[in-house]
Formats: structure tokens, C-alpha cells, sequence
């Protein structure tokens, strides 16, 4: 039962520390980063297992984790206001062809990474775009402007 609680509370402190690094940071992951990533997996097992190596403590610490992900789902699923504290909420970054810098700021993007997914989605230019969101999971839809300045084409790329 020990193994359970503290996977609980490491699911819990996981959680938020995915949610307060942001939606751009997990799809732009350097080297270093994915590094580190696998060293904390370590270090969170052994904070969960306390060095217990047994095919029963790894197998509630991954059980825990699954039933907590599956809860949230349902949460989500069952209470749809909760959706934007659990999952986060689209972010407008460009409106008519100008970007929004304090939602860049949020998010901690810059200029040159916008300009780069409009390049990828085939997009010249910042005034050729009506709208540009940044999706809860880290990847950006743009709307194009057409010749009037309405909305036409959508496009979806994801941050490298």
C-alpha cells in the first residue's frame, strides 16, 4: 500500500510540473532535456519503490499511474469544466495577421518559432494568416486570410 500512496503523490507532483512547463516546451524537447527526462523517471521510481526492485512494486507504481491518468480522463470526460485546468485551453497567438505577444510571453515562444511553423504549413507571411492558436497539445492550427480576408484553409503543424 506504501508503493501506491507514493506513486499517488509523485503522479500528482508529475502533473502539475508537466502543466506549469507548458505546451510548446514538451514538443521542443533538446537532447540535454530528453536526458533528463530519463534520469528523473529514475529517480522517481526509486522515490516510489524506495529501491524496490520486485515485480509487485514496479507493477502498482505503473498500475497507479495508469488508474490516476484514467481518472482524470473521466473527469474530464464526465465534467467538461474541468478540461481547461487538466488539459489546457486553445491560445489565440496571431488575430488578422498580428501577433499577439502577450500570449507568446505565456507560452514562452518567440517570433522566429511562429514564423518557422508557418513556414512548415506553407505560409509566407505573418499578414497571410487570419488566425493562428496554439492547441493544448503544443500544436499550431492556422487559418489562412483569402484574397477578402476571410478564413479559408486550415493547417496543423506540430513544434519541432
Amino acid at each position: 500500500m506504501d508503493v501506491v500512496l507514493r506513486a499517488t503523490a509523485m503522479f500528482f507532483i508529475l502533473f502539475l510540473l508537466v502543466r506549469l512547463l507548458g505546451k510548446r516546451e514538451l514538443g521542443q524537447m533538446t537532447p540535454f532535456e530528453v536526458v533528463v527526462l530519463v534520469v528523473m523517471g529514475d529517480l522517481i521510481q526509486q522515490g516510489i519503490t524506495h529501491n524496490d526492485f520486485s515485480l509487485t512494486g514496479a507493477t502498482l507504481a505503473i498500475v497507479t499511474f495508469a488508474f490516476w491518468g484514467l481518472v482524470l480522463g473521466w473527469l474530464v470526460y464526465l465534467f467538461p469544466r474541468l478540461k481547461g485546468a487538466l488539459e489546457g485551453e486553445p491560445r489565440v497567438i496571431v488575430r488578422h495577421g498580428e501577433l499577439l505577444e502577450a500570449n507568446l510571453r505565456r507560452d514562452r515562444m518567440t517570433r522566429g518559432e511562429v514564423e518557422s511553423e508557418m513556414r512548415l504549413a506553407g505560409i509566407a507571411r505573418m499578414a497571410d494568416v487570419d488566425w493562428a492558436i496554439l492547441e493544448p497539445s503544443g500544436k499550431i492550427s492556422f487559418i489562412k486570410r483569402d484574397g477578402g480576408g476571410e478564413s479559408r484553409q486550415r493547417n496543423e503543424t506540430s513544434p519541432t
